[in-house]
């Protein structure tokens, strides 16, 4: 058996200034991303998509060809000569000729002239290609389109955030596929989705009411469903889809995928009000910060977390906010880390260890989808080290 493995993973912030270009694709950050059979040795044995499709390959002695692996970190929507180059990397493996594909994509892709990057991609592949199995695994922060579900053989997503299940998904969905060409599975899917948009800080699942959502997903595959996936979608996309999914596929039972699929779909739509995360003025929460560092109990760090410039989900990493009300307030004996300036990095290093530095920090790139932009922040201090 001839098997095609290949990723295109990203997850798109439309509202993020940072730019998705090819380098961004690659190791390090530069160049052009992975290909080719040396692939294999990075990926096998660890807990990726990667890992799970090759898992499943070298298990039944296939011929594995990698045409691309290219994954990049959350960003503005890619450029379209980033996504030419790795969609036709992968097009062209199908067109040469294979058994199945097993592809890793996100489900978030947005381009700079496509809305459902994935789906495209799909299209093309079957233009080329129109009868060959295709199982493709998917990001629980995936928001689908009906492309993507309508041109896949199987579909199955993570079941968990933070995503410690990538090699388990990719697993399932290889070898269900592998079944289906063995003619022992049949893979029916439905699908549909809501109109609501889960707060990613309400996602995780650790917590109500993903966490019940998830485990009730993964029951109805112990009882027999083939792969149930329900998504809570990707909200930082200012696109038509957006938002909550659920994709069922059962073995040759149409009437079972569309039960189970209504049942995830309704019982998130009772909870939607439980997606929604409250939120508090940023005074109140570096106040509340520091009095729960300033209690005799206290045993550890307080930690904040910055969501709002989260760079796993497209932030800048330069914004200067936190640091300013946290300066504002007094509050000393805190770590900060980090903020994005190599300006002033090299201002910092020049200047070595022991001086007394005042460097406008952060602050510098332009965010036009924001109403409020980030403003450089003077700060004072000594240089520690140089690493």
């Amino acid at each position: 058996m001839h098997i095609v493995i290949a990723q295109m993973s990203h997850e798109t912030n439309t509202f993020s200034p940072v730019v998705s270009d090819l380098a961004r694709f690659s190791p390090g950050g530069s160049g052009n991303p992975m290909e080719g059979d040396a692939v294999k040795d990075v990926f096998r044995g660890t807990a990726s998509c990667m890992g799970g499709y090759l898992a499943v390959a070298e298990a039944i002695g296939a011929d594995i060809t990698i045409p691309v692996v290219a994954g990049a970190p959350p960003s503005g929507p890619v450029e379209d000569h980033a996504y030419e180059y790795i969609a036709a990397k992968i097009v062209q493996a199908a067109a040469d000729g294979c058994d199945a594909l097993f592809l890793d994509l996100h489900g978030a892709m947005v381009t700079r002239t496509v809305e459902d990057g994935e789906g495209e991609l799909l299209r093309r592949i079957r233009q080329v290609n129109p009868d060959v199995p295709i199982a493709v695994a998917l990001d629980m922060h995936a928001n689908l389109y009906d492309d993507i579900v309508g041109l896949s053989t199987v579909i199955a997503g993570y079941h968990t955030y933070p995503h410690i299940d990538m090699y388990e998904t990719a697993e399932l969905a290889g070898r269900i596929l592998v079944d289906h060409i063995q003619k022992e599975v049949m893979p029916t899917m439905a699908w549909g989705n809501n109109p609501m948009l889960p707060h990613i800080m309400r996602q995780g699942t650790d917590d109500l009411p993903n966490r019940a959502l998830q485990e009730r997903a993964m029951e109805m595959e112990r009882e027999g469903a083939l792969a149930v996936s329900l998504f809570t979608g990707f909200p930082h996309a200012d696109i038509s889809q957006a938002g909550l999914s659920v994709v069922v596929a059962t073995d040759n039972d149409p009437d079972l995928a569309v039960k189970l699929r209504d049942e995830l779909l309704d019982q998130a739509w009772i909870d939607r009000e439980r997606f929604v995360y409250r939120l508090e003025p940023l005074e109140v929460s570096v106040s509340r910060a520091k009095q729960l560092g300033d209690q005799p109990s206290s045993d550890g760090p307080v930690l904040i977390l910055d969501h709002y410039d989260n760079t796993a989900s497209g932030g800048t990493m330069d914004t200067t906010n936190v640091l300013a009300e946290v300066l504002k307030q007094g509050i000393d004996d805190v770590a900060f880390c980090g903020i994005f300036d190599p300006g002033a990095v090299e201002r910092l290093y020049s200047s070595g260890v022991g001086s007394e530095v005042t460097v406008p920090l952060g602050g510098r790139l332009p965010m036009p989808a924001l109403l409020r932009q980030s403003r450089p922040l003077e700060v004072s201090g000594r240089v520690k080290c140089l690493t």
